[in-house]
């Protein structure tokens, strides 16, 4: 009697599973690597996140510091205009209090001609003034701060003599006196600053040119007049 013979079955896995699972796995690996290649391809040429982030940050810290700069920078000219101004007022009070306070000639490029005191045939008494010959039409400025007394024709009431002329009072309590003027531009009453125009110089009255005669007084009035050429040199004028 024959034998029968029966196999089982092996539990290797077959060729063909082998290879299916081996390719099966490369298709998975494949599409795993293809995946992480596009995905890098995609990124290739971009800064980091980290990167990104930083950079913004900077930028935005540079702009701020710009904002903050201009802001400065505009700051500090307000503060310049303003010292400037106040600078600009200062010196503008200082040369008005200067100004309130000293004298000067009754004009200017002229040459001295009669001085106070000479005798002569044009006075009937020595010279009272200072005279300064100058053409017709020059400018004739107020000598110091004061206030006209007089002003007009025939020596402003001194006489016919001084022609038309100007008497001006000022605080220390003298008074100055311009005659033989072609022009009078100020009235009784009026306020008057040193080297203010006042009149034109002429050749009225008793006058043999044209010239300023020119006095300090001690009253508004003839007869009161002192040397005016000390006077203004007491004054640190010099004539």
């Amino acid at each position: 009697m024959s034998k029968r013979v029966t196999f089982k079955h092996s539990r290797r896995p077959s060729l063909s599973r082998v290879r299916g699972a081996v390719m099966a796995a490369g298709l998975g690996t494949s599409m795993v690597l293809g995946a992480g290649a596009a995905f890098a391809a995609g990124t290739a040429g971009f800064p980091h996140t980290a990167e990104l982030v930083g950079a913004t940050a900077a930028d935005s810290v540079a702009k701020q510091a710009a904002v903050q700069g201009k802001a400065a920078k505009i700051a500090e000219q307000v503060v310049a205009k303003k010292a400037a101004v106040v600078k600009k007022a200062a010196t503008a009070k200082k040369a008005a209090a200067k100004k309130a306070t000293s004298w000067e000639a009754p004009v200017n490029h002229y040459q001295l001609s009669a001085s106070f005191g000479n005798d002569g045939s044009r006075w009937a008494h020595k010279h009272s003034g200072q005279d300064f010959a100058v053409p017709i039409g020059t400018k004739v400025e107020a000598v110091h701060a004061g206030t006209v007394v007089k002003a007009g024709p025939n020596g402003a009431g001194d006489g016919p003599a001084y022609g038309n002329a100007i008497v001006i009072k000022h605080a220390n309590g003298t008074y100055s006196q311009y005659a033989h003027l072609s022009r009078i531009d100020v009235h009784i009453g009026q306020s008057v600053s040193m080297g203010q125009k006042i009149a034109l110089s002429g050749n009225t009255g008793n006058s043999s040119g044209p010239h300023v005669h020119f006095e300090i007084r001690n009253t508004p009035n003839y007869g009161s007049a002192i040397n005016p050429v000390m006077f203004l040199h007491k004054e640190g004028v010099t004539v």
